[in-house]
């Protein structure tokens, strides 16, 4: 797996950043059964930086907590089967990794999510990358049952590495 992570915001949390991000992210796509080296982007940055990014996007003038730009469209998730069938678009030609996408977490909101809930930080962290990891692999949450389905994901994914609150 190739992890490019980068930080524009110099926050201290206290945790290994690159450390938790590829544990969360190998064990997602262990979960999902990826069947190939993937390579997924991540940027941390500020609330400021992230409002921006946000307002760019998707039209919503707030800071948010993670946004996620999945490179692929999953007829269902975590559904690996149409990557072969679209490789041109599906994988990186010089490492030849299935690209996901790109994670833009904000650290403001990792420490402020944190303290409200009342559960440390490496487990907000490692829940956001979670989070995303799910929507570059096709999952969602705008209905009921997408939700349910998703959080019950989130939740296995973080019990299995004993990231809990």
């Amino acid at each position: 797996m190739t992890l490019n992570i980068e930080k524009e915001y110099d926050l201290e949390l206290g945790l290994e950043y690159e450390a938790v991000a590829r544990e969360v992210i190998g064990q997602v796509l262990e979960e999902e059964g990826c069947p190939y080296e993937a390579e997924v982007s991540l940027l941390l940055v500020s609330d400021e930086e992230i409002h921006k990014i946000n307002l760019e996007y998707r039209g919503i003038d707030r800071p948010t907590d993670v946004l996620s730009f999945p490179q692929l469209t999953f007829d269902t998730p975590g559904d690996f089967s149409f990557a072969e069938t679209h490789e041109a678009d599906s994988f990186n030609p010089d490492s030849g990794e299935l690209f996901l996408g790109d994670i833009i977490l904000s650290l403001d909101k990792v420490a402020e999510q944190a303290d409200r809930y009342n559960h440390k930080r490496k487990r907000e962290y490692a829940f956001l990358i979670a989070h995303s990891m799910l929507h570059l692999l096709g999952y969602d949450h705008m209905t009921d049952d997408e939700a349910s389905h998703m959080e019950a994901r989130q939740s296995a994914i973080l019990d299995h590495l004993n990231i809990r609150r």
